[in-house]
């Protein structure tokens, strides 16, 4: 376990009105606006062209998912990131998540030091178990030691964010001594974040080793992830650790001209790719009646116009204390037209509404 946390700055300011607003994608294989399916090559160079707009526009953060199945596109995410960096200037970069136990901790941090030389010190990395166990045969792993796979995996991490020699020994591999790892960072440690989709164990966890918390919110009202964030600053306090740490959340949206014309624009595609991965897992197909609840204020999809979509934030980032909110953008076969205009929308439009309303909620408080 290390003491060290993150640098401050290389989160960016933290506080109500600067909280940092990004985009997730899980690079979701696509249809054309003919309806004819897209390839995973051409789908990942429109993820390549939906992060330059982000950056354009003034999104915080871009996050791309790790799967290695046939209904997403991205595998390898270093590399999208890598390309990303080479054509974008301000955004910072990072995983959403990276399947830590799965990969080698070594080659984890080698690739995000390179990927944090390439774009001059933007890099993140978010760990985490993932939500699919696709990687865990394909790599060799036994899904018997899901956990212990992870805690290990996480503790050696956790030692070679900071970019000092590592001496360390664990379960799971041979035990280092003194060992330094390439390319150096410029500026460490390297920011690091846990994904937790609800486990009070695993949020702890992210406390005990000192790194933020992202809490992945994919169903129900978002508020009944409060206490999760304040078991998580109750915990880094008893752990001697920093009380403000950032916290984050991560969830699906889409953000439209109007509130109709997102919600028929998304809901095909949603309904496809719920009743998929629902047909894997023993859930049933969704509704639309369900849809539209779940875009209601107190739903846990962002989807409507601009200014119902800040406000539905804004709503999400008082009611956790969140230092950041990632829209996950991608959903399905949504094809690409359509989440540029999300992306543009969400930049120009959701991303100064946030920060007004939060400004204005500040103001009142104080007055």
């Amino acid at each position: 376990m290390t003491a060290d946390v993150p640098n401050a700055h290389r989160f960016g300011t933290i506080g109500d009105v600067n909280v940092e607003l990004g985009l997730d994608t899980f690079g979701d294989v696509t249809i054309d606006d003919g309806g004819a399916p897209n390839s995973a090559a051409q789908t990942i160079r429109d993820v390549l062209d939906q992060a330059i707009l982000a950056d354009e526009v003034g999104v915080d953060f871009l996050g791309v998912g790790e799967h290695h199945r046939h209904d997403y596109s991205v595998s390898a995410p270093e590399v999208v990131l890598g390309a990303v960096a080479a054509r974008t200037t301000r955004i910072r970069l990072g995983t959403a998540v990276t399947v830590l136990s799965s990969d080698d901790p070594i080659r984890v941090f080698e690739r995000f030091s390179t990927l944090d030389a390439l774009s001059s010190g933007r890099a993140e990395v978010i760990l985490g178990r993932g939500s699919f166990t696709e990687s865990f045969p394909l790599f060799g792993f036994d899904l018997e030691q899901y956990e212990e796979l992870f805690s290990d995996k996480l503790d050696l991490f956790a030692h070679l964010r900071t970019g000092r020699p590592v001496t360390w020994s664990g379960a799971t591999r041979a035990p280092l001594t003194d060992q330094t790892i390439h390319p150096p960072l410029e500026t460490p440690p390297l920011p690091t974040w846990i994904a937790v989709g609800g486990s009070p164990e695993s949020v702890v966890r992210a406390a005990r080793y000192g790194l933020p918390l992202m809490l992945a919110i994919i169903g129900g009202d978002p508020l009944r992830f409060a206490p999760y964030a304040d078991l998580y600053r109750r915990a880094l306090a008893q752990f001697n650790t920093p009380t403000d740490l950032p916290v984050g959340v991560h969830s699906p949206g889409h953000v439209g001209d109007t509130d109709e014309q997102a919600r028929d624009e998304l809901w095909p595609h949603y309904r496809t790719n719920v009743a998929r991965i629902g047909a894997e897992r023993g859930w049933p197909a969704p509704t639309r009646i369900e849809f539209d609840r779940s875009t209601g204020p107190g739903g846990s999809l962002y989807v409507g116009s601009p200014e119902t979509v800040a406000h539905k934030i804004a709503r999400t980032v008082r009611a956790l204390g969140l230092d950041r909110f990632d829209l996950k953008y991608s959903h399905g076969t949504l094809p690409h037209r359509a989440m540029m205009r999300s992306i543009e929308l969400y930049g120009t439009q959701v991303i100064p509404r946030v920060r007004e309303i939060l400004g204005d909620a500040v103001t009142d408080a104080r007055e």
